[in-house]
């Protein structure tokens, strides 16, 4: 009679390996959602060429929601490929992850993408600014940007292990 076999992987590929980058995927897409559903769609801020194309004409406004679509198609994107990389890992190797870690790096990839939105779309190509109407539009900027920056000093912070008390 022989033994069954186990159906974990061989030991050379069951090594830990970092969830940085499907976390980060994972906080890329899932804050571009929040993004595009909270200050696109419900509040009704801007879109996300709403500076090069007026959305208070029919056409402006249709080519912004375009432009909007495309982007949440892409914030799919990242969260697909974070989920998948993360199965795949998980499967490959047999580990888990804390939920700080995974957690942790996700905000890292939300505070990252509000970063690289307020820098390139709001400053560098000028496409749109969290808010146009007020008369004050990089004061909103600044905000977000902060906002962006707080994500990703908290999530680098609560990816790491705990500490142990005693040391």
């Amino acid at each position: 009679m022989t033994a069954p076999t186990s159906r974990r992987p061989p030991a050379r590929s069951r090594r830990r390996q970092s969830i940085a980058v499907p976390g980060a995927l994972l906080g890329i897409g899932l804050g571009g959602f929040v993004d595009g559903i909270v200050l696109h769609q419900l509040l009704q801020w801007h879109h996300m060429i709403s500076a090069e194309e007026s959305p208070t004409t029919l056409l402006g406004l249709e080519r912004n929601t375009l432009a909007d679509g495309l982007f949440h198609a892409g914030t799919w994107l990242a969260v697909l490929a974070g989920v998948a990389m993360l199965w795949s890992r998980a499967l490959r190797t047999g580990h888990t992850w804390a939920a700080r870690e995974l957690w942790g790096w996700m905000l890292v990839g939300w505070g990252g993408f509000n970063v690289a939105d307020g820098i390139v779309n709001h400053q560098l190509l000028g496409l749109h600014h969290v808010r146009d109407d007020l008369g004050g539009p990089m004061s909103w900027d600044i905000g977000f940007l902060a906002l962006g920056i707080a994500l990703v000093a908290a999530g680098w912070l609560l990816r790491r292990p705990p500490q142990d008390a005693g040391m």
